[in-house]
């Protein structure tokens, strides 16, 4: 699969798919190209990502036979007009613009232009990423594998049906900031009752780690593992009775609900 793979914008998300491809040895960095709104951000990105990276959207375009867009949502429209002239039959436009549907790029591009909407996570960047995949109408089953095969040498990912995209991105591409909020918050807790920092922060971190991996390779629910732990009279029972009394659950609906709305109105 040695297709040249082009990204029109080189941020932050972008970076970690490059940074996780070329650390994979999915593609080889020769093989993988950006555009950037300057030549002083294409010099700086070229130098720490090592790869090839200019100003024109077009000619980056042209020389692409994967095209990821990954500018922000509020750009895509102008970036699509810019480069539709551009676009061939034989071109794959991958987007990453958190709530822009592939029917809006369809509608810009030409009328045969193959879309597959990704939701990736900055965890990309460590080869620990979660992204959804959504195909567009043109797309075929095979560019579909493509992108699932590029994604999957940085992380996990699933296809989904693109009505349920604003929730991947509610769950994985926001989720990031979350995780890191409740670890950073029960270490924060943890030093308030005493304990250094640093030291708190270690055991948090562990124990999400430690945590999420015996979820993902256990045969028993989350339920169950919670039971498991949360023993009738122990202090464990207590904290999730706290939690259920606080309504934790609701707290999290709203979270992943607000965000999955933003999500969509990012996209109108």
């Amino acid at each position: 699969m040695n297709k040249k793979i082009g990204f029109i914008g080189c941020g932050k998300m972008a970076s970690a798919i490059i940074g996780g491809v070329i650390a994979s040895k999915f593609a080889p960095a020769s093989l993988i190209s950006a555009s950037e709104v300057s030549p002083e951000a294409a010099q700086e990105k070229s130098e720490k990502l090592g790869i090839n990276v200019i100003t024109d959207n077009k000619e980056l375009v042209t020389s692409a036979e994967v095209v990821f867009v990954a500018t922000t949502p509020n750009y895509v429209e102008g970036v699509l007009n810019e480069i539709k002239d551009s676009v061939t039959s034989d071109k794959l436009i991958v987007s990453i613009a958190a709530g822009v549907t592939t029917n809006f790029i369809q509608n810009i591009l030409p009328q045969d232009t193959r879309v597959v909407r990704v939701m990736p996570n900055t965890p990309a960047l460590i080869c620990e990423g979660m992204s959804g995949i959504a195909k567009g109408q043109n797309a075929t089953d095979d560019d579909v594998e493509f992108v699932k095969n590029l994604l999957s040498n940085i992380g996990k990912c699933i296809v989904v049906d693109e009505s349920q995209i604003d929730i991947v991105t509610a769950i994985s591409g926001s989720g990031p900031a979350f995780y890191y909020k409740v670890i950073n918050e029960i270490a924060r807790a943890g030093e308030k009752l005493g304990m250094e920092y640093e030291k708190a922060l270690t055991l948090s971190i562990q124990t999400a780690i430690g945590s999420a991996k015996m979820l993902l390779n256990s045969d028993k629910s989350a339920e169950e593992l919670i039971a498991s732990v949360a023993t009738k009279g122990g202090c464990t029972r207590v904290g999730v009775d706290y939690m259920d009394e606080e309504n934790t659950n609701e707290l999290f609906y709203n979270l992943i609900d607000k965000t999955r709305e933003k999500a969509h109105a990012l996209g109108k």
